[in-house]
Formats: C-alpha cells, structure tokens, sequence
C-alpha cells in the first residue's frame, strides 16, 4: 500500500539534531524471527518497553514506532527497500529513538496506534508508521512511506527531518495535538474512526439493537463486500471472509438471495486465489492478514456455503482446505505460536470438519485443541497470549479459546470443555469487564508509557474478529449449551454497549452485525 499521510505541523526542514544517542539495535534476541531479522538492518531498533520511551525523553527525541508482520506485503518491501538504506538508517538514528513491534506478538499495540494513523490520516493497512512523543501518544503517521515519493517529491528522506524539527521548534503544538487524537482513538471517533478502524476507544456509543439498523448496515457490508470482490480486494482479507459467513447466516435466516450471490462470489474468488498452491493462500502480491488466518475464515465460510446450498463444490473445497489446515495444526514447525491466531484456526476447524463429516479432521482440531490448553491455559487465570513474549493474556486470547471450546463441545465433544469455557467467561467478567459497557482488550494498562494508562476496546473486525463482538457471540453460544439466560444478557449489554458506532462500519462490523441479528431473533415480536 503506497499510502502517504502528510499534517499541515510540519514545516520545512532547515537543519537537523545532529547529537547521537547511546543506544545500538537490540532485535537480535527478540523473541520472533520478523523482529530478530531486523538486526541486521542499519537501524538502531529498541524492543518496546518502558526502557525505550525513558531513552526518549532522556535524549528529548520522538519516537519512530515501526508495526508491521510476517505476512504483510509493504512491510517486507519496507524492510527490503528501505530500512536496509545506510542514508535512511543514518538519519533516523540520529533524530530518533526507533521502536519495532511484531503486529502477532504485541496485537494490543497495534491496534492502539493503528486507531491513531486512522484517526489523523483516514488511512487503514499495513505497516505502520507512527511518529510518538516521548510518552507515547501520536502526533504524525501513516502507513507505508517510501524513501523518495516520486508523485510529491517529499518521502522518507525529507520527512524525517521535518517531524525532527518541528517535535523541537513546535511543541506545545505538537503535544497538544497529540493529546487530540489520544482523545479521539479513546473515545472510538474522529477522522477515519477508532472504533471504525477496529481499534476501539476506551468510551462507548450506547445504542438499541434495532432492527432495522442492523438490516441497513448489513445491506451496507454486502454492498462493500460486492465492490471488493470486483477489485479483487477481497482477497487475503480475514474481513472479507467473515462478511461471507455473515451474508451466508443472513440468506438462511431471511432467504435473502441477494446475500448468497454477493457471499459466493466472494468464497469463489478466494477459492480461485487458493487454487495451485496446496493450501498456501492468495498470491504474495495480496497477501495482508497471515494467510493461515484467511484459509481458517474460507474454511468457516466453505463449510457454511456447504450447508446453506448444498453445492458440492463448496464441500470438497473444504475439505480441501481442512486437511491442509489440520496438517500445519499437526506440525507447527518453528513459527511462533500466538493464542488468539490458534485458536480462531482451531475453532474454524472443529465447525468445518463437523459439518463437511470430516470424522478425522474433527479429531485432529479436538487433538490441536487440547494441546493450546495444555501449554496456555490455567484454571481461574485464563490464557496467555504467547509461547513467546511476556504479553499476559488479552481479551482477543481469552475469547477465541472459549469460542474455540465451546465450539468442540457443540459437535460432541465431553462437557469439560465446556467447563473451560464458562471459566474463561468468568475470567472475562472479573477481569476485562468495563462497568459503562464492554471489555476492555487487556487486564491492565500497558506501563510502557504514560499516554497508554487508559485501556482501549476493540469491536469491528480487523485481522481477527472483533474482540468486544467474538465475546459477545462466545457468550450467546454459552447461553445456548448451558441454558443459562446470565450469559445471554451479557452478549446483550456488550452489543448495546456499541450499537451507536455501527453505521457505516461496512464489512468491519461482520461480527458484530451477526451476533446482533442473533440477539434480534431471541426477542419475542
């Protein structure tokens, strides 16, 4: 994504701080491979952390926050084009105090600043680049810079310097400006929305679940997910596929045939994308969320398709896709594994091969999903979010593995399962329970910096469902195998909690809009 995001605060450069801090690259003992390849980049990366935003302060430099991931396009091409570039590498050591983040192993922190770049520049995608006071709010970002822009003249080379210059020349505008879109990215609007750009704030937009909202604003997602499908900008998208799945729920609810055209145009165009590479996933040149993340959110919208229309087609496709899901789940090789991105694969699974009659494939996701609770899971505490990595367990975690038991539980599976969940449910209210509405997505405010010690919520979709929408459908699904009404007024109060920030969140709100028409067809008329 060649995107460029320019504010009016900066100013030209004239000079620039020539004083070099004492400070080296530290990725080399990071506890992913896409951090640890950046050792070798002529950047001084420091791992985020308290340490690196007390060095900031203590050199009164901004900090360059660089997000971004395995499976991300213009993150490999930044990598390769440009933080590999002695001259770019020589000017951001020497004006700033440069911070990486793996978007997998620290999704808390880039769905924080991602809200930031969607707030200050309507921009979504991958990487970010984010420019922070020393505590850490946002003042200037965007998503993928080159080094030189060919269309304005003005890239990565001339805007280094500026936001150097005026971070020192304009500060009181500059903090204050800050504090602005920390405002906004809390309470979940302004400019291209938190709350729209699946960030979330920390406030909420209380609001019914009204009918007639909820039809309107998923007559919206079909209308954008038609237009992707014609773009092609569907594919590689975990969005795009859950707004399949919601199109698929909504024609056999209402028989809207307009739904199932829209869904399976979508499912074909990722099945053609899948097509030849064993299970690999879309092209390289599409690939944005991790591709076994896409193939998981096909896998759930095949099987869907399988049932609604009885196309065989989508039956073997799934089955298909199933084993390769089951074999890379059998053997993880050495990837890093993180709790929210299993478990999402593994529930995806379990409902997949019990609906395509899949027996063994079943019991390769029930094998796949005892082995996360063994290393991830304690009674009363919940889950962790990573093998790796000091990240204590956040909501995302916290659901996905609850959605994921309930989900075995569904198709047969022993009740301890279900025990499992109800304990984490009970851990989600304890401990990410927000008494105006929601949860929160972590137990604690990260104590990196001061401008993070306020907690955020997340419900739209972004690479993964929703956190705030996947809690509220994980809690309908324990009201219906516990028959416990509690948990369903707890789904209730989480969707109402967010109800007024709906319109016109497209396909973003795919979760959201089908745990919402589940809660709509429990009301009596």
């Amino acid at each position: 994504m060649r995107s460029l995001a320019l504010l009016p605060i900066l100013v030209a450069a004239s000079g620039c701080v020539t004083e070099r801090g004492p400070f080296t690259n530290r990725m080399a003992h990071s506890a992913t491979s896409y951090l640890a390849r950046a050792a070798r980049q002529p950047i001084n990366w420091q791992p985020w952390g308290r340490d690196a935003f007390a060095l900031a302060a203590k050199l009164d430099r901004p900090v360059l926050l660089y997000v971004g991931g395995e499976a991300c396009r213009w993150c490999a091409e930044t990598d390769r084009a440009i933080y590999t570039d002695p001259e770019i590498g020589a000017l951001v050591n020497a004006l700033f105090v440069p911070v990486r983040v793996d978007r997998d192993e620290r999704p808390d922190v880039a769905q924080r600043y991602r809200a930031a770049v969607e707030t200050m520049a309507g921009l979504h995608g991958w990487p970010l680049t984010v420019f922070l006071t020393s505590d850490g709010a946002a003042f200037f970002g965007g998503t993928y810079f080159p080094a030189d822009d060919p269309v304005t003249g003005r890239g990565l080379r001339q805007i280094l310097p500026e936001v150097a210059r005026s971070y020192r020349d304009q500060r009181p505008f500059i903090v204050q400006h800050a504090a602005l879109v920390r405002q906004l990215v809390l309470a979940g609007g302004g400019g291209g929305g938190a709350g729209r750009g699946g960030g979330g704030g920390a406030g909420v937009a209380h609001g019914m679940l009204h009918p007639g909202r909820i039809a309107r604003e998923i007559a919206a997602a079909r209308a954008a997910l038609d237009a992707a499908v014609h773009t092609r900008a569907a594919v590689g998208s975990v969005m795009h596929a859950e707004a399949a799945s919601l199109l698929l729920s909504e024609h056999a609810r209402r028989a809207d045939t307009a739904s199932l055209a829209v869904a399976r145009r979508a499912l074909d165009l990722l099945i053609d994308s899948t097509a030849g590479a064993g299970g690999g996933g879309p092209p390289s040149g599409a690939r944005e969320d991790p591709p076994r993340l896409v193939r998981a959110a096909l896998l759930r919208g095949l099987a869907k398709a399988w049932v609604v229309t009885g196309d065989p087609r989508y039956r073997d496709a799934g089955r298909s896709l199933a084993r390769g899901i089951a074999r890379e789940l059998d053997d993880p090789g050495d990837r890093a594994l993180f709790t929210d991105q299993e478990a999402y694969i593994i529930e995806a699974l379990v409902l997949a091969t019990a609906a395509l009659g899949d027996a063994a494939g079943e019991r390769r996701a029930r094998a796949a999903l005892d082995r996360l609770l063994k290393r991830m899971y304690a009674r009363g505490v919940g889950v962790r979010h990573g093998v790796v990595g000091s990240l204590p367990g956040l909501l995302q975690d916290q659901v996905q593995v609850a959605g994921a038991c309930v989900a075995a539980y569904e198709v047969g599976a022993p009740a301890r399962y279900l025990a499992v969940a109800r304990d984490i449910a009970a851990v989600v209210e304890r401990r990410f329970a927000d008494p105006l509405g929601g949860y929160y997505d972590a137990a604690a405010a990260d104590p990196a910096a001061p401008a993070l010690a306020d907690r955020t919520k997340q419900v739209f979709d972004d690479v993964l469902p929703g956190a705030n929408a996947a809690a509220a459908w994980m809690l309908l699904r324990l009201a219906e195998a516990t028959g416990d009404a509690a948990y369903r007024r707890r789904a209730e109060a989480a969707l109402e909690a967010f109800a007024g920030a709906v319109d016109g969140a497209g396909i973003r709100a795919s979760t959201f809009l089908g745990a919402a028409r589940a809660v709509l067809a429990t009301r009596s008329p």
